[in-house]
C-alpha cells in the first residue's frame, strides 16, 4: 500500500493544505460578515456567488488547461485563492466579498479538477477504489483541521485571513516540486438536461433539492451557530459533528439502498431531515452538547442524499455513461447551491435562526415527497441489475474529475498510462 501511495503523496499533501485553508475560510467568512452587521440575506449572496462561480469553473477551467497546461493553471488558481483570502481582510464591503467569494469558487473548482485529474492519471483500475477513499479521507481531515484553526485566532482581526492565504499558497509547493507526469486533458462538461430528466427524474430533481440544502448549510450554518450563542470552538464542533455523522452513515445508508428501491431510502432520508429540522425549530437548543448531538443526527441525512441521487440515476444508465450523467447532476446540484443561500438567508432575516431549519424542513419535505411520487410512477431496477452504491465526496463540492476518479468510473485503460 505504501508503494502505491508514494507517487501521489505530493498531490494528497496539496489537497490537505488546500482543504485546510478552505475549511478555515468556510467558517471564518460568515462569522466575520456577521460581526460586520451584514444580514443573513447579504451573506447568502456570498454563497450564491461562490456556487455560481464554482459551477462555471467546472465548465471553463478545462479550456484554460487545454491552452496553457495543468501546472501553470494550478499555480494561477492557488495564487487567486490566496489573493481572495487577503482581499477579504482588506476590504470590508458585502458586494466586494461576493466577488471575492466568487473568485474563490472558480479557483477551487479548477484546483480540484487539476488535482483529481493528476490522481486519476496515477491510479490503475485495481487501485482506484483505495485511492478515491484515501482522497476523501484527506479532504475531510483538511476541512476539519481548517475549521479548528478558527478558535486559535480572533475573527475580528486580519490574522486569520493572512493565515488562510499562507496555507493556500503553501498548497502549491508539494505539487509544484513534484515530478509527476502532466495528466491528460480535463473532462469537459456536456449538458443534456432534458435527457437527464428522462433518464431519472427523481435523481435530477433530488440533485436540485440536495443543492439547495447544501448551499444553505455551507454558507449559513456558521451564522446559525453564532445566532444561537455558540463560541467559535462550538461552531467548529457543531459543523464537525454533522460531518462525522455523514461520514459514519453514508456507507450503511448506501448499502441499504443497494437492496431496496433507492427512492424509498430517499423518502426515509427526507422524513428524517424534516423531523430533525422540526425538532431544532421547536426545541431551539443552545446547550452545546445538545446542539452537537442533533447536528450529528442531521449530518446522517445531510451528506448522503446527493450520492443517493447519483446512484439512482446510474441504475438506469450504461456503465460508460457514469461520468456524463454524474457531471450533469453536478451542474443541477450547483444550480440548487445558488438558490439555497437566498432562501435560507431571507427566512433567517424574517424568523431569526429558526429560519435556517424552516428552509431545511421544507426542502427535505420536497425531496422525500418527490421521491415517493416517482416511486409510484416507475418500477425500480432489480438489485441484481444495479451497480453497487459507492461513497461520494460528502463534505466538499465535487467536479467532473471527481467522477473520473470514482470507483464506478471505467477510468482510462491502464495500458494508456504506461
Amino acid at each position: 500500500m505504501f508503494r502505491q501511495l508514494l507517487p501521489i503523496t505530493a498531490l494528497l499533501t496539496s489537497t490537505f493544505l488546500m482543504l485546510t485553508a478552505g475549511g478555515l475560510a468556510g467558517i471564518l467568512l460568515p462569522l466575520r460578515a456577521g460581526m460586520e452587521g451584514w444580514t443573513p440575506t447579504t451573506i447568502g449572496w456570498m454563497g450564491t456567488g461562490y456556487a455560481l462561480a464554482f459551477t462555471g469553473g467546472c465548465i471553463v477551467v478545462p479550456r484554460l488547461v487545454r491552452r496553457v497546461g495543468h501546472v501553470r493553471v494550478f499555480a494561477v488558481l492557488l495564487t487567486l485563492l490566496s489573493m481572495s483570502m487577503l482581499m477579504h481582510g482588506l476590504i470590508m464591503d458585502p458586494w466586494a466579498w461576493t466577488l471575492f467569494r466568487a473568485l474563490a469558487g472558480f479557483s477551487l473548482a479548477g484546483s480540484y479538477m487539476v488535482i483529481e485529474s493528476w490522481l486519476n492519471e496515477r491510479v490503475t483500475n485495481a487501485t482506484r477504489g483505495m485511492v478515491f477513499s484515501i482522497y476523501m479521507i484527506v479532504s475531510m481531515l483538511g476541512l476539519l483541521v481548517g475549521q479548528y484553526i478558527l478558535p486559535f485566532g480572533n475573527p475580528a482581526t486580519h490574522v486569520l485571513f493572512m493565515i488562510g492565504a499562507l496555507i493556500y499558497a503553501s498548497a502549491l509547493v508539494p505539487t509544484g516540486l513534484s515530478n509527476a507526469q502532466s495528466p491528460r486533458p480535463l473532462t469537459q462538461v456536456s449538458l443534456d438536461l432534458p435527457g437527464l430528466y428522462r433518464k431519472s427524474p427523481a435523481a435530477m430533481v433530488g440533485s436540485l433539492l440536495a443543492g439547495i440544502i447544501a448551499g444553505a448549510w455551507n454558507f449559513l450554518s456558521a451564522v446559525y451557530g453564532r445566532d444561537i450563542g455558540l463560541s467559535t470552538f462550538g461552531i467548529a464542533t457543531m459543523i464537525a459533528s454533522s460531518m462525522i455523522g455523514g461520514a459514519l452513515f453514508q456507507y450503511p445508508i448506501g448499502r441499504i439502498s443497494d437492496f431496496v428501491d433507492r427512492r424509498y431510502v430517499m423518502v426515509v432520508a427526507g422524513i428524517g431531515g424534516v423531523l430533525i429540522s422540526i425538532t431544532m425549530i421547536l426545541v431551539q437548543p443552545n446547550t452545546p452538547w445538545v446542539v452537537y448531538t442533533l447536528m450529528f443526527a442531521f449530518g446522517t441525512v445531510l451528506f448522503p442524499i446527493y450520492s443517493l441521487n447519483v446512484a439512482h440515476a446510474n441504475d438506469f444508465a450504461e456503465p460508460s455513461e457514469f461520468v456524463k450523467i454524474s457531471s450533469g447532476l453536478l451542474i443541477v446540484y450547483g444550480i440548487g447551491s445558488m438558490i439555497g443561500p437566498q432562501i435560507a438567508g431571507r427566512l433567517m432575516d424574517m424568523n431569526g435562526p429558526s429560519g435556517f431549519f424552516v428552509t431545511m424542513a421544507m426542502t427535505y419535505a420536497a425531496y422525500g415527497g418527490y421521491a415517493f411520487w416517482r416511486s409510484l410512477r416507475r418500477a425500480s431496477q432489480a438489485p441484481s441489475d444495479r451497480p453497487d452504491f459507492a461513497i461520494g465526496a460528502h463534505d466538499r463540492p465535487q467536479t467532473p474529475e471527481t467522477f473520473n476518479l470514482h470507483p464506478l468510473s471505467e477510468g482510462v485503460p491502464d495500458q494508456q498510462k504506461s
